[in-house]
C-alpha cells in the first residue's frame, strides 16, 4: 500500500479483488485443526487474499472461529459476509502467478 493510499481505499482495493474468489478453506464442525491451519498459513503465502468458508450455523461461534483463525495466521479480516471471511496477509516474496494481489490488483 502506497502512502498515499489511505486504509479504508486499500480495504475497499482488496475486497473488490476478493469478490470474484471462491473459498479456499473451510472450517466445519470440528473447528481448526493443525491442519487446517497450516493449509491457510500456505494459502495466505501463496495468494495473500484468500476466502474462507465457516460452515457453523450459530454466528456467534462462527465470528470466533474466523477470528481465531486469522489471529493464528497473522492475518487481517477484510470482510465477513454471513458465512465467508476474507483474509489478507502481506507477502512481498509471493509468486506473482499465484498472488490475488498481483494477479487482479495490479501490483
Amino acid at each position: 500500500m502506497s502512502e498515499s493510499t489511505s486504509p479504508t481505499r486499500h480495504k475497499r482495493a482488496l475486497r473488490q479483488i476478493a469478490h470474484h474468489l471462491s473459498p479456499v478453506v473451510t472450517i466445519a464442525a470440528k473447528g481448526i485443526s493443525d491442519h487446517l491451519q497450516n493449509e491457510t498459513q500456505r494459502a495466505l503465502s501463496d495468494h495473500e487474499l484468500i476466502k474462507i468458508r465457516v460452515s457453523i450455523d450459530d454466528r456467534n461461534a462462527r465470528k470466533a472461529l474466523g477470528t481465531k483463525l486469522a489471529h493464528a495466521c497473522q492475518a487481517e479480516i477484510i470482510q465477513v459476509i454471513g458465512k465467508i471471511f476474507v483474509l489478507y496477509r502481506a507477502n512481498p516474496e509471493a509468486d506473482s502467478k499465484l498472488s490475488n494481489i498481483a494477479r487482479f490488483g495490479g501490483r
